[in-house]
């Protein structure tokens, strides 16, 4: 355990590389870490959910074995767990995903993307 007054370093892998690429892989995980958790999903359902879409994406591209391929599916798996537990309804998933996309066409570069309800289809 580190000191308080001591930072955290960041994860590694063996070699020395940063065990996440990208923040958001380590925020899916610590999702699916919650949903167990707090018992909205099972242990056991994760594990199956995620190994069914790995071996999805195995089968359809087999040399797709990268992280890219493995985040895929964490987060397919993610979306189809809460889908069955009726924690989210598809609609929302779909409407929160085009308000995202909105935000994101509507961004000028290099300015940090926001959520917002009231942006049309294209405006720039």
């Amino acid at each position: 355990m580190n000191p308080p007054d001591q930072a955290l370093t960041p994860l590694t892998r063996k070699d020395g590389a940063p065990l996440f690429d990208e923040p958001w892989q380590a925020q899916a995980l610590a999702m699916a870490d919650v949903l167990v958790r707090s018992g909205t999903i099972t242990a056991q359902d994760w594990a199956n959910t995620l190994g069914a879409q790995l071996r999805i994406r195995m089968t359809a591209a087999p040399a797709s074995d990268d992280a890219n391929a493995y985040y895929g599916a964490v987060l397919a798996a993610l979306q189809d767990l809460l889908y069955r537990s009726r924690t989210v309804e598809p609609d929302q998933v779909a409407r929160l995903q085009r308000q995202w996309e909105l935000a994101y066409l509507n961004t000028p570069h290099g300015s940090p993307v926001e959520l917002r309800e009231d942006l049309n289809p294209i405006t720039f």
